[in-house]
């Protein structure tokens, strides 16, 4: 049974949690459209994140795991997002995939409905209880990190209508969401939406709690002897003063720039975290590599 999922993030079908997660990182940095801006970059980012979002989660991979490529009508992964018109809606592809409903028997499973009182609709004409149909939907939906961070507006699609839902900062996975008005219609009557949200992985950022932790990069002349660095952030380039004798992995923090809490109403921090760069050997000066040699301690 073919499953190019893997294929596509490059791992085994026999890969763990950690081997997964270790290739995603790697890929989407690679693929990511800020660093790489080659034409087919960003749809092989998505079909990365795609992917991930997919075996990442122990329910959706057990699924994968045993209906494989069938699940895309017998194509490949690559094919079938291309076949999307090189823009994969990963919203919709999970909705479709995931959502509840029917299996996959000719092809996928509608979106699974909500609970609800089964007597909702009073006495029936017989004198029994009149069961009037739940119109609600319960699905998910995937939203990009800086979304989750920041707030904004999302694009989903549900029942072929396209519409945008409003994200509050701050939101994380596992959340639920209530649209009015945007479940099944029938008779004059329209359910609610549900949405569960999951939050897309960001290969340069870790949320801890409230707080979030981003590396970056530091010129060993910066570690050193100290200097300005520019960082880009989810919202603005700020510059970070790095003082002399920095060390790799130490932290800084900048406050007020993490994740929202959304009881408290009070922003978290944000945590850059030095990497230190060693300088190439055959891109230094010859009498400077000398002088090292002769010159830097051995312990």
């Amino acid at each position: 049974m073919a499953k190019s999922l893997y294929e596509t993030l490059e791992v085994s079908e026999n890969a763990t949690e950690s081997e997964i997660k270790k290739a995603y990182r790697k890929l989407a940095r690679k693929y990511h459209p800020d660093v790489n801006k080659e034409a087919s970059a960003e749809e092989k980012f998505k079909e990365i994140n795609a992917a991930y979002e997919i075996l990442s989660d122990k329910e959706k991979k057990a699924q994968y795991d045993m209906h494989g490529d069938a699940m895309f009508g017998g194509q490949n992964f690559h094919d079938f997002s291309r076949a999307q018109g090189g823009n994969v809606d990963l919203d919709e592809i999970l909705r479709q995939m995931f959502g509840g409903g029917g299996g996959f028997g000719g092809g996928f499973g509608g979106a699974g409905a909500s609970g609800g009182n089964p007597f909702g609709g009073g006495f029936s004409g017989g004198g029994g209880f009149h069961q009037e149909p739940n119109l609600d939907i319960e699905t998910s939906v995937t939203i990009p990190f800086s979304v989750s961070i920041l707030g904004g507006s999302h694009s989903v699609s549900v029942n072929g209508d396209r519409f945008d839902i409003k994200i509050p900062a701050g939101v994380k996975t596992g959340e639920k969401m209530r649209v009015k008005g945007k479940g099944h219609a029938q008779g004059g009557r329209a359910g609610d939406l549900f949405l569960r949200i999951n939050v897309a992985s960001n290969p340069e950022y870790e949320r801890e709690g409230d707080d979030l932790v981003k590396s970056f990069d530091v010129p060993l002349y910066a570690a050193m002897f100290g200097d300005k660095i520019a960082i880009q952030t989810l919202e603005k380039e700020i510059k970070l003063k790095v003082p002399a004798g920095t060390k790799n992995g130490q932290r800084f923090r900048v406050k007020e720039m993490g994740a929202m809490n959304r009881k408290t109403k009070q922003r978290g921090d944000l945590y850059l975290k030095a990497n230190i760069v060693l300088p190439k050997i055959e891109d230094l000066d010859e009498d400077l590599v000398t002088l090292m040699k002769e010159k830097l301690p051995k312990e």
